[in-house]
């Protein structure tokens, strides 16, 4: 499945405000930092898909060992971040308006 464009994702959160009536400044800020958080989780799945979950790395006496993937856990985090920030600006999939709703 290809992944959806960025400048989608915040079209449709600013739509989505514009429904609810909350297309206002600091709604549009918490916008930009769920991007911000899309962005960052897009970079350390990309990382994850490179490295893996684990990966070999040199101790500083010189000894090989395998390391977790710092971008597994980092991962983990935006997507919290990115929930949060929906659950703030209050969507989720019973709250979502649809064109369809529009012609109800």
């Amino acid at each position: 499945m290809a992944q959806i464009k960025i400048a989608d994702i915040k079209s449709s959160l600013i739509e989505q405000l514009e429904k609810k009536g909350a297309d206002i400044d600091c709604y549009k800020d918490l916008v930009d930092a769920y991007i911000f958080y899309t962005k960052m989780e897009r970079k350390m799945q990309a990382d994850v898909q490179k490295k893996g979950l684990t990966y070999e790395s040199i101790s500083s006496t010189g000894k090989n060992y395998v390391k977790d993937n710092p971008s597994v856990k980092n991962a983990v985090y935006y997507n919290k971040q990115r929930l949060a920030i929906l659950t703030q600006m209050g969507l989720n999939l019973k709250t979502v308006e649809t064109e369809t709703d529009d012609e109800l």
